[in-house]
């Protein structure tokens, strides 16, 4: 057996469908294609089925993902045993996945996950600021920073921050309409939130607790394109504070009812605690975020 076949199972079994695994394994989308069936030719089964566009596994594909994650662990450990004099905890070297919420990972994040690469120059960050959930148990990232705490896998865990939300609204959309004074004024507006059936986290089922719209003008899967949505003047939406308080555009409405706290919880694989280059994103990120508390909770 050609033992890199198994690489690109793995990055198959990652990525989810061929374009991602190519992107993760820097080849075209047949090179991995042509690795699977020589894969699956020796094993004499399929280890994939295609369902909804993305690749899952079979239970032949279950029965070897174990081996092969057992594989990726040792290889990781001769990678790390074989770098270069110098590289240590100070000095960490290598490619580090961050795997973040979108508003956190783009607001408060990128500007300085970026700085860090400059502080250590053999360190390479990718930051998946994504709209959905990351698995550690896929290998999709080293680190996941998520709304609802890890309960399942061989992981560490550690509360990063609480965050405030509130309902907000363009200023000058809220001037030609009736002042909201209650939940019940509220029916004058219209509303911006998540696509219900593609929503990522039950943390962000917010906007019921307050006034239950009979429709949305604006939906979208990406807290981004809400806040854009916002301050065009399309109506309300419940925003993470530490995105919209910047934003002198943007005005809170009925901020004493309509105020929201949820947590960011960051977890890394049990076995990176002892990989210099993860350790050390892992403690910049907390110092980072312990830096913002004013802005994660005004």
């Amino acid at each position: 057996m050609d033992w890199d076949h198994l690489r690109f199972f793995a990055a198959l079994v990652q990525a989810g469908s061929l374009a991602g695994a190519a992107r993760l394994l820097q080849v075209e989308h047949t090179t991995v294609a042509r690795r699977l069936r020589a894969l699956e030719k020796v094993m004499g089964q399929a280890l994939f089925v295609r369902h909804a566009g993305a690749f899952k596994l079979t239970q032949a594909g279950q029965q070897l993902l174990p081996a092969v994650q057992t594989m990726e662990k040792a290889v990781r450990g001769v990678e790390q045993a074989a770098l270069p004099e110098g590289v240590d905890d100070d000095h960490p070297a290598g490619l580090v996945r961050v795997g973040a919420t979108e508003g956190l990972g783009t607001v408060l994040l990128a500007n300085q996950l970026a700085r860090l690469t400059l502080r250590y120059p053999q360190l390479s960050v990718d930051l998946l600021a994504l709209p959905r959930l990351l698995h550690l148990s896929r290998r999709e990232a080293d680190i996941v920073i998520s709304l609802e705490r890890p309960k399942r896998g061989s992981v560490i865990v550690t509360k990063l921050a609480d965050y405030h939300l509130y309902l907000y609204g363009e200023r000058q959309y809220l001037a030609r309409l009736p002042l909201v004074r209650s939940s019940e004024d509220l029916r004058h507006h219209g509303f911006v939130h998540y696509v219900d059936d593609l929503l990522f986290s039950k943390e962000l089922q917010l906007l019921d607790q307050v006034f239950k719209p009979e429709r949305f003008v604006f939906r979208s899967t990406s807290i981004v394109a809400q806040y854009e949505a916002v301050r065009c003047g399309v109506g309300l939406a419940v925003l993470p504070a530490f995105m919209a308080d910047r934003d002198p555009t943007l005005q809170r409405v009925l901020p004493e009812q309509a105020r929201f706290t949820r947590t960011f919880w960051m977890s890394m694989p049990q076995e990176a605690k002892a990989v210099p280059r993860i350790q050390a994103v892992w403690r910049f990120l907390k110092d980072v975020v312990r830096e913002q508390q004013g802005r994660l909770l005004p």
